[in-house]
């Protein structure tokens, strides 16, 4: 890497560590461990799964580097410092960059097929696909293999070494294992396309069955290997889209070499069940994947499915500390059963940003109720927006959500 692209990381890393150091950031943290505790001072705010091809402004996110590889730190590094300068809300800035370990990882042997691609806009991330159904036949399910994981040290030394010499001491490295991915019905959906997959659950369900059990076997093997191999996260700063410090967290024997799964934190989430049955949900998601749910410190379940009707279900989960509430939820029936004993993990709607006029009475309103019925039932609650597929190219929309949503949190 030329030295001029070297400066530029090494200018941008010592921003990032000046702000890291700022006594704000042990604040939030206790802020974050206290909701997380269940033991909340206020409601906690998060903006995330930003649209960031239209937040340029005054050139803040225009890259500068040369070469790819630099390209890539220096993304990272200016989306951290815009989002701390224009929607911090309580964001925590660390002091110091992970580097990803190395491993090769096989999956489960079967590749996504699509027969559509569309755009309302090319240049955003957030396109519209059409899957091909895969399995149509109980014989397919064998197509379905085991994850093998093989570690790269050699791979994960050149990256450490790589990394110190591109920043010197302008920041602090360390080594990052993998956080995982552990959806079921997300790549079974992608897999068979969303139809495919509601129609197989009534027209054969011992298939659908036999795919989510080789799924949950295969996320069982592969969470063996990355303990057996020293290949877990640990010290989470996030957890899906909301802040993962917690007082519960690392477990008793925590070594830092070798993460267990009860060390860290899991979210888990059925987004396709949105319109299911409570029992059908118990039989195809619940209860075959209580084996990952056990094995975790601390539980995030839900994501943009509405679990108000399903909180009997929900609460079987072990380990659960947050719960998602999507827009599309009753906010007084999901918070007269979640009560006191998880984080009500609101998420107001992002399309209120996308609207041909941003009207701030609507943001303040919506918070202003959710937290006003969190507080009836003595839930702690989080504001998190995410999924944020458009601002209108009106990046102050979003700069301004996370300002109203701090003047209601702290209210």
């Amino acid at each position: 890497m030329e030295q001029k692209d070297k400066q530029i990381l090494r200018d941008l890393a010592k921003q990032i560590t000046e702000i890291a150091a700022l006594p704000k950031q042990e604040e939030t943290r206790k802020l974050w461990r206290a909701i997380n505790g269940l033991k909340p001072v206020r409601p906690m705010v998060m903006a995330d799964q930003v649209c960031w091809n239209e937040m340029n402004v005054d050139d803040e996110l225009t890259l500068t580097c040369e070469s790819k590889e630099a390209q890539g730190w220096e993304w990272g590094l200016r989306a951290k410092l815009y989002q701390w300068r224009h929607f911090p809300s309580d964001m925590v800035m660390e002091d110091f960059i992970r580097v990803p370990k190395a491993f090769k990882n096989t999956g489960f042997g079967v590749g996504v097929v699509e027969t559509d691609v569309r755009a309302t806009d090319e240049k955003n991330s957030v396109w519209s696909h059409v899957y091909a159904n895969q399995f149509t036949k109980p014989e397919d399910v064998e197509r379905i293999k085991s994850p093998v994981i093989t570690p790269e040290p050699e791979e994960t030394e050149r990256r450490m070494n790589n990394a110190a010499d591109i920043f010197g001491d302008s920041i602090k490295i360390v080594s990052y294992g993998a956080d995982p991915y552990l959806s079921v019905w997300d790549p079974i959906s992608s897999l068979m396309s969303v139809e495919g997959a509601c129609y197989a659950l009534a027209d054969d369900p011992d298939m659908m069955h036999a795919i989510v059990k080789k799924y949950v076997d295969g996320y069982m093997s592969m969470l063996d290997q990355f303990e057996e191999y020293g290949l877990l996260c640990h010290s989470q700063a996030l957890i899906h889209c909301t802040g993962a410090y917690a007082d519960d967290l690392p477990a008793p024997g925590f070594n830092p070499d070798k993460p267990r799964t009860k060390d860290v934190w899991m979210f888990g989430l059925a987004q396709m069940f949105s319109t299911v049955s409570p029992a059908m949900f118990e039989e195809f998601e619940l209860l075959p994947n209580m084996p990952i749910f056990e094995r975790f410190g601390l539980v995030y379940y839900g994501c943009c499915d509405p679990l108000d009707l399903k909180m009997k279900e929900v609460r079987r989960i072990p380990n659960c500390r947050k719960i998602s509430m999507s827009p599309w939820v009753n906010k007084e029936r999901g918070a007269s059963q979640i009560g006191k004993d998880y984080v009500f993990s609101n998420k107001p709607n992002p399309a209120f940003l996308a609207t041909a006029t941003f009207d701030e009475d609507l943001v303040r309103n919506d918070l202003t109720e959710t937290k006003n019925i969190c507080e009836k039932y003595g839930c702690p609650v989080e504001f998190i927006l995410k999924d944020i597929s458009t601002v209108r190219y009106e990046p102050k929309r979003l700069w301004r959500w996370t300002e109203i949503a701090l003047e209601v949190a702290n209210s």
